[in-house]
């Protein structure tokens, strides 16, 4: 019975986006009190709303804006992990992007591989919530980052984030690493093995979820 976890689910929420559950074997990151294992890469909040990982990473291909930021939180049930730029976003609108989203209510601020270590410093220096900082390389210099006031390293490294993962555990034993899981279980256990503490996984689109239902739909017989 120790090992017994009742799960109760509605009707209207028993449709919903499930993260694999062999990323429960991962350590987990605790931020605030929160234990954090599975991290949802999303900033559709249609799929925000309605899915059962322990976080959301909001991070997109666009100049961050602090509408998008505001909506995701007030979408989210859970802790929510912001992007604020870094990449084409620079200089002092990525400071001030972390501190809107620091008032707003995420749980950290995230910002792209690019970004310079100084701007990295004014952040840390400016918010109480974790910066993290993503790591695409085994090049990136994870000392300065780390001086720089990186509080947890985000690796997305396609399919050499278990090596990338690996090498900087190797050499940080204890410093908290977010890492992309790939597309299954599989992958998913060799990045844990590296030593991820945190795994993010990317769901299927709206579309794709619309079009398995629809096929249902179609595939039924009580037609009206």
């Amino acid at each position: 019975m120790a090992n017994f976890i009742p799960e109760i689910n509605g009707v209207l929420r028993r449709h919903m986006v499930r993260v694999p559950e062999v990323i429960s074997e991962v350590s987990g990151i605790k931020i605030f009190g929160k234990l954090i294992k599975s991290i949802l890469f999303s900033t559709d909040v249609a799929i925000i709303k309605n899915c059962n990982a322990n976080a959301i990473i909001a991070v997109y291909p666009f100049t961050p804006q602090p509408i998008i930021t505001h909506t995701i939180i007030a979408a989210s049930d859970v802790p929510v992990f912001c992007g604020v730029g870094g990449g084409t976003t620079t200089g002092k609108r990525v400071v001030n992007l972390a501190m809107d989203a620091e008032f707003q209510g995420a749980i950290g601020v995230v910002v792209n591989a690019p970004t310079p270590n100084e701007i990295v410093r004014q952040v840390s220096q400016k918010i109480d919530i974790p910066v993290v900082v993503t790591v695409v390389s085994e090049n990136t210099d994870i000392d300065k980052r780390l001086e720089a006031g990186a509080s947890i390293i985000n690796v997305s490294g396609a399919g050499r984030t278990p090596e990338i993962v690996k090498k900087i555990r190797e050499r940080y034993p204890e410093v908290p690493i977010i890492a992309t899981g790939g597309p299954n279980d599989e992958s998913i256990l060799r990045t844990i093995d590296a030593g991820a503490n945190a795994i993010t996984y990317t769901p299927p689109t709206s579309a794709e979820i619309f079009k398995d239902l629809m096929n249902k739909y179609r595939n039924t017989d009580n037609v009206i």
